[in-house]
């Protein structure tokens, strides 16, 4: 049987459909506050309604939570493959202890748990957040080392803690996959992550930055992950980008797909941190910050991922960018009208 983790976000729920797709057994965890309707409507951008209530009544819903260990105890019995996708993402300095304690700690608690039950393999899903960036050449790709005397955002620190405790899996005698994947675009979750570039566009944004890094569609994403877990591969680490590309180029790529006006300024630094002193007032009054003095020069760099690792040992290839945003944005306007 297998085991997900953050079933009921963007890549545990599209990994979900894919999965069932292939008739294997799959038991999920969910919290208490979690939404597993969503689960079920994402199964509908794929299939009819009909198949996609016969495919999620198939999976074996589990209420735990990896940061409660005794909600873990009975997830575990029977289990022989586990993709651990649960994880926090935010760049709101208050939530360093959030960070830590559901990326680090949780997958430690995950890690724990596999090794007790003798789990064969293990997936994580991590982030291209928690590469090092390159000494002499121009492109980033797995043999780059983290470099702890550079300054990191608490939710990349959290996700290479988190590849230290699958890494620790590894040595205990699990077989262990980590993926990194690039900013993952798909559709299903448009007030989060870079389902916002859909929303945000929609609702007439006019601002753009510079900021170059890899970008990947949620299904490669999955198909991925299954397909190096389904090989015999093992302890081996996985950049998942199709395209390195702008934020300006992406954006404008789904305002043409929406039919919007493309955003065409270009936040100046100086902006931008006009918007951090305004979050960081607005963070004594609860408001959540997504922007962090140390991420101001981040906008404007460029970083530039090879998955040349994962395309060579899969003869894989990547759905290109602009598909990826063209089929989101479809999903996107059929609900905005319904």
């Amino acid at each position: 049987m297998i085991l997900v983790t953050g079933g009921t976000g963007l890549v545990g729920s599209h990994l979900l459909y894919h999965l069932l797709r292939k008739d294997e057994q799959i038991r999920a965890i969910h919290r208490s506050t979690s939404d597993l309707e969503k689960v079920h409507k994402i199964f509908t951008y794929y299939t009819s309604e009909a198949e996609a209530e016969v495919l999620f009544r198939k999976i074996e819903w589990v209420k735990a939570d990896i940061v409660n260990i005794p909600s873990l105890e009975k997830v575990f019995e029977g289990i022989q493959t586990v993709y651990h996708c649960a994880a926090l993402i935010s760049f709101d300095p208050k939530d360093e202890n959030k960070l830590r304690k559901i990326n680090i700690e949780g997958t430690a608690n995950i890690v724990n748990h596999c090794i007790a039950f003798q789990v064969k393999k293990l997936c994580f899903v991590s982030s291209i957040a928690s590469i090092g960036e390159p000494v002499k050449k121009d492109v980033i790709d797995e043999k780059c080392a983290w470099n702890p005397e550079k300054p990191h955002s608490d939710y990349a620190i959290s996700k290479y803690g988190a590849e230290i405790e699958v890494w620790r899996a590894s040595q205990e005698g699990v077989q262990v996959i980590i993926v990194n994947p690039g900013v993952i675009i798909g559709p299903g979750f448009w007030n989060s992550g870079s389902g916002k570039l859909f929303s945000r566009v929609a609702d007439g944004l006019k601002y753009h930055f510079p900021k170059v890094t890899g970008f990947v569609g949620v299904n490669d994403v999955v198909k991925g992950m299954i397909r190096l877990m389904d090989a015999e591969l093992k302890n081996e680490q996985y950049i998942q980008v199709s395209e390195n590309l702008s934020f300006e180029s992406v954006l404008k790529m789904v305002a043409r797909e929406l039919e919007k006006p493309e955003p065409d300024v270009q936040l100046k630094k100086w902006m931008i941190f006009m918007g951090w002193i305004f979050q960081k007032i607005g963070g004594w009054f609860g408001v959540k910050r997504e922007i962090t003095f140390s991420s101001i020069k981040s906008l404007y760099h460029e970083n530039n991922f090879s998955s040349k690792k994962i395309k060579n040992e899969l003869d894989y290839d990547f759905e290109g960018i602009e598909s990826v945003i063209s089929s989101t944005a479809e999903i996107y306007r059929k609900e905005e009208k319904a």
